[in-house]
């Protein structure tokens, strides 16, 4: 079913399949399926390089941007610091408030529900 459904196809396309399927070949490693080279081409540098040039990210885009991201230059380190500490500090209490709530820790097993008033005779108390 398979090769008279190829045979089809090739009729449709123009005849030959092999040499169809040769020519699709040679043209699609010809031209790497359109993509070109992963990382673009590659200009070597024919004088010195300016200063800091490792720390700007150029794709080929017309605006490169820096390695080092700087989403807010106007926060200082120890507001910074104060944010971090904050943030630390309400998770911390957050954990010894469950730790502190935690019954399941205060009672390991399920107390047992005996008839007869829970056997308060049986245990000695009073009736």
């Amino acid at each position: 079913m398979a090769a008279k459904l190829s045979r089809a196809a090739s009729r449709v396309l123009g005849g030959g399949g092999a040499a169809l399927v040769s020519r699709s070949v040679t043209s699609t490693l010809r031209h790497r399926s359109g993509m070109g080279l992963p990382v673009g081409k590659h200009n070597v540098p024919e004088k010195p390089l300016p200063i800091h040039t490792e720390l700007i990210w150029d794709n080929g885009t017309a605006f490169p941007e820096p390695c080092v991201d700087r989403l807010a230059p106007m926060i200082g380190k120890y507001e910074a610091l104060a944010w971090l500490c904050g943030g630390l500090s309400f998770f911390a209490g957050l954990g010894l408030l469950a730790v502190w709530n935690d019954k399941a820790s205060k009672i390991p097993y399920t107390p047992k529900v005996f008839p007869y008033d829970n056997l308060r005779v049986e245990l000695g108390r009073e009736p």
